[in-house]
């Protein structure tokens, strides 16, 4: 019958042995990654070049006094104002339809064009040819057009906004709004 084994020996790697193993290691991860490593390489020769590793240095070793300059900068009011704005107007174009404004931008481009090609003269436009204008198709489907637009713009959307104001802060400006809508002799 075999006897229990009560002791274990560990393989233990000499420091000699340790460092082999791991310079291989890494060694092969060089080889495995060799065109990551030759492309991080030109970047960071080119940032090099153009003194961006420069600047950077300067800017990790003056880390406190750019940081404070930084926060100085962004605690003014304007700054402040600037964030705010700059993160609603990304909101607002979230909700922009690109699909149903690339006609529109078309078209918009075609009438820069034409109006680049065209001379300033010191020629005056009456009314006989405004109207006469009109009877050209390209005339008028530009003024439907327009026209069509200006009802889009004109029409309510207070309700698609998105305030940035406090909820109490926007139930007092409805009820205030409503008081305006309310003709006075309806008024309680």
């Amino acid at each position: 019958m075999a006897k229990a084994i009560n002791n274990i020996k560990r393989f233990e790697l000499s420091p000699e042995d340790k460092r082999k193993k791991d310079l291989e290691e890494v060694e092969n991860a060089l080889i495995d990654n060799k065109d990551s490593i030759l492309e991080l390489l030109t970047a960071v020769g080119h940032m090099h070049d153009r003194g961006i590793l420069s600047l950077l240095n300067g800017l990790f070793g003056q880390g406190d006094k750019v940081l404070n300059v930084l926060v100085k900068a962004v605690d003014k009011p304007e700054a402040t104002n600037t964030i705010k704005n700059l993160l609603l107007m990304v909101g607002t174009l979230g909700t922009i339809n690109v699909q149903q404004l690339e006609p529109l931008l078309l078209k918009l481009n075609s009438g820069v064009a034409r109006v680049a090609e065209h001379k300033e003269t010191d020629e005056k436009t009456s009314y006989f040819d405004l109207v006469k204008a009109l009877k050209d198709p390209e005339v008028n489907r530009a003024v439907t057009l327009l026209i069509t637009f200006l009802k889009g713009m004109g029409e309510d959307t207070s309700a698609m906004e998105r305030n940035t104001q406090l909820p109490e802060d926007q139930k007092i400006h409805k009820m205030e709004k409503n008081e305006r809508d309310v003709p006075p002799n309806k008024r309680e």
